[in-house]
């Protein structure tokens, strides 16, 4: 009796560490899965969607402000955002994990009080793939259905570039993330999108990925297309010299809906619906006869 019984712990051992998973974050942390979890806080909108997009939305439990998509989420308790989570609401969801950006505040918070953190931020679109991969092991998502949604941006990403006419590549873009003014560089994943699609970035990939820039430099660079969203574009108006910028004049600028700019603006899994955004706007706005008017001394 008593062999079975050790036979049977050690069996109960061996079935509990092929169970466990560990995984390293963003923060080079080890972090370590007993078995799959059941109930996750998400508190950044790509990891949101990076779930729900591998078909797991339904063990959401709590979610941060700013997450809105699909909308099945829509009724899930809001805690807080990445500079500022609501730790007690956390806390009381119980979860078994939570999912948040490196930037945020509160992982050693969580840690301290037993909870289970993954740090991950994607950057890039090699950060996509590698984020959504980490994020269906977490879950238990089989590797082939991680890598057929991977496919399937990839997939739609190329058909977006495709879609585009020849005569329209080449376009110089610049792409405002956020007032002040932000913009979206070479080394984003923005910029990628924008690369892909056969469009030249106006601010190069040495600003860093989302530089806070001079107004000034945007003037000088004379864009032949200008993308922004609805809530920054009243403001660009006002900015010295900018009304008499060509694609201000010319009105080859793109501004987006508010949910149009949370698409584009997440690096996750709608990186296709961005990419068929951005490509309907070079398309639309192209300038044809810029090789007729090109400007001396652009940068």
């Amino acid at each position: 009796m008593l062999k079975r019984i050790l036979a049977f712990c050690a069996l109960w051992l061996i079935v509990g560490a092929a169970q466990a998973v560990v995984l390293r974050d963003d923060r080079q942390v080890d972090v370590t899965l007993a078995k799959p979890p059941q109930r996750i806080v998400s508190l950044l909108p790509s990891l949101t969607e990076t779930v729900c997009a591998l078909g797991q939305c339904q063990k959401l439990v709590g979610v941060d402000r700013y997450s809105n998509w699909p909308e099945s989420i829509a009724k899930l308790p809001r805690m807080g955002g990445g500079i500022d989570p609501n730790i007690e609401s956390v806390v009381a969801a119980k979860p078994d994990l939570v999912l948040m950006a490196t930037s945020a505040r509160g992982a050693e918070r969580f840690a301290s009080l037993g909870l289970t953190v993954l740090a991950l931020e994607p950057r890039s679109h090699a950060d996509v793939q590698r984020v959504m991969r980490i994020v269906a092991q977490a879950l238990d998502v089989p590797v082939p259905e991680s890598d057929r949604v991977w496919r399937h941006i990839e997939a739609a990403v190329n058909a977006a570039a495709q879609s585009i006419p020849a005569q329209v590549k080449g376009q110089r873009v610049y792409f405002e993330v956020s007032r002040a003014p932000y913009g979206a560089s070479e080394s984003s994943f923005i910029g990628e999108t924008l690369q892909r699609l056969g469009a030249r970035n106006i601010l190069p990939a040495s600003l860093g990925p989302f530089p806070k820039i001079n107004p000034e430099f945007v003037v000088r660079a004379q864009p032949d297309i200008i993308m922004v969203g609805d809530s920054n574009f009243a403001d660009m108006t006002t900015r010295p010299g900018w009304q008499n910028m060509r694609a201000m004049r010319t009105q080859r600028v793109c501004h987006f809906r508010l949910e149009e700019s949370d698409v584009l603006v997440r690096a996750g899994p709608r990186m296709a619906e961005a990419a068929r955004l951005m490509a309907k706007c070079l398309t639309d706005k192209a300038d044809t006869s810029k090789a007729n008017d090109q400007p001396k001394g652009r940068p």
